[in-house]
């Protein structure tokens, strides 16, 4: 059973909860105390994710939604508050990957499907929760951008311009919720093993290049979304009460310098 953890007596909100980070994290969230309304399109994986957390001990609900539907949200939150009598963390988890072209050959079509998800998603996260959150008297909103929101060269251009328009999002609302007691920060995850990235795991393995996946960064592999969910459960925590719009990287060092091939200066 659950012992008082963390987020012990907390109401949270994970979108894209159906795999992945967001399904690691619901996870955690609940393991260390919290309600937990999952959010996701993929109805078998928010089953998963819904069983991994009673056999847990933990609390979790599955909601089917689509987090770029603003009806749909709001009546989330509403949910949440008259399920769980109140709301202290939402996570903005979900998001595509996107056409792995160049901006050359990405269509306005594509890119608008991507920032509807991974954009428009946590805009509409972030504007429903800080409503509610600012009333009770603070929160812990976090939104998933990337490091390829960063700088260039860890991603293709429609979604690398979505993640960065996520950390500005983020700041942005830090500093207009100032003194409500409510924060707004990211997660800049590197590369790490989930549905969006799963094609390029799968690729270097059938190519026998599995030990080369995470060769850029110093840690010299790639993350697991355990450790993404981690730092996600640090800011959604007390612990974190002093961190306020900001982007977090979790990406074993890639961020501290740009991509290179080692031994290869140029």
């Amino acid at each position: 059973m659950i012992e008082t953890g963390r987020l012990q007596g907390k109401r949270a909100i994970v979108t894209g909860a159906a795999s992945g980070i967001g399904q690691a994290a619901a996870v955690r969230f609940a393991q260390e105390g919290a309600a937990v309304v999952c959010v996701d399109l993929d109805a078998d994986g928010l089953s998963q994710t819904v069983e991994q957390i009673a056999r847990a001990g933990g609390a979790g609900q599955a909601v089917r939604a689509d987090v770029a539907d603003e009806t749909a949200i709001a009546s989330i939150v509403n949910d949440c508050l008259q399920q769980h009598g109140g709301l202290e963390v939402m996570f903005a988890n979900a998001g595509i990957g996107g056409p792995l072209r160049s901006i050359l050959d990405t269509s306005v079509s594509e890119l608008k499907a991507v920032l509807e998800v991974n954009l428009i998603g946590p805009f509409i996260a972030i504007q429903q929760s800080a409503r509610v959150m600012r009333k009770a008297g603070g929160g812990s909103i976090i939104a998933t951008a990337s490091v390829a929101g960063l700088r260039s060269g860890a991603g293709p251009s429609a979604y690398s311009a979505s993640k960065a328009g996520v950390i500005s999002l983020v700041q942005t609302a830090a500093n207009q919720l100032a003194g409500t007691g409510v924060r707004v920060n990211a997660l800049c995850p590197g590369l790490v093993e989930t549905g969006i990235t799963r094609p390029l795991f799968q690729a270097a393995r059938a190519a026998g290049k599995e030990s080369r996946i995470g060769q850029l960064n110093p840690t010299k592999r790639a993350g697991r979304p355990q450790e993404i969910a981690a730092a996600a459960l640090f800011l959604a925590s007390d612990e974190s009460s002093y961190i306020n719009g900001q982007a977090l990287a979790v990406d074993g060092g890639l961020s501290s310098t740009h991509p290179f091939v080692s031994g290869k200066l140029f």
